[in-house]
């Protein structure tokens, strides 16, 4: 999907206030699937969560990831973009269990072939009852993105360290030149 674009990159590092800030202008966004299993599962009273159950709580985002990319078919306007996206649960999964998941998961959501990284942005970076893992843990995951996304054919451009404005501006000004 050319007009799916995924924003991804460290934890802590302005992606999803980069996403307000592009639905703000009127594109279409999808809230990351990791949050919102989280948010289920607390209110549910279920164990998919990261600090309990980290192979379950992947493989739920993998699902919700899965249905996103199925759904966001439907949405209107030149681009969709996603706050994260299957390549994040893939790659985090396979590293876990060491079992192939992100080239067979990576192949069924395609995303458009430009996937912006968030760096890490230590001077920003809050934990929070969704977001208990420490900025190490941030580090180790942006690690892993900077490998999984270019393993699969895509082009990784690094979100610049300026204001929301600032990086929208950069995400649309790459994809229009794309």
């Amino acid at each position: 999907m050319d007009n799916f674009v995924v924003i991804s990159g460290c934890s802590g590092g302005g992606k999803s206030t980069l996403l307000s800030e592009l639905h703000r202008q009127g594109h279409a966004i999808v809230e990351e699937p990791g949050r919102r299993i989280v948010q289920e599962e607390v209110q549910a009273g279920g164990h998919a969560l990261p600090w309990t159950d980290m192979a379950a709580f992947l493989r739920r985002v993998i699902a919700r990831a899965l249905e996103d990319h199925e759904n966001a078919s439907a949405r209107t306007g030149k681009w969709v973009f996603f706050d994260r996206g299957l390549v994040d649960a893939a790659a985090a999964l396979q590293e876990l269990t060491g079992e192939p998941h992100l080239a067979r998961i990576g192949r069924r959501g395609r995303y458009c072939r430009s996937v912006f990284l968030a760096p890490p942005w230590p001077e920003i970076y809050v934990q929070d009852s969704e977001r208990r893992h420490d900025m190490h843990a941030a580090l180790v995951e942006y690690g892993r993105l900077q490998m999984a996304y270019p393993a699969l054919g895509y082009e990784v451009f690094v979100l610049p360290k300026v204001s929301a404005l600032e990086r929208a501006d950069f995400v649309l000004d790459t994809l229009s030149d794309a």
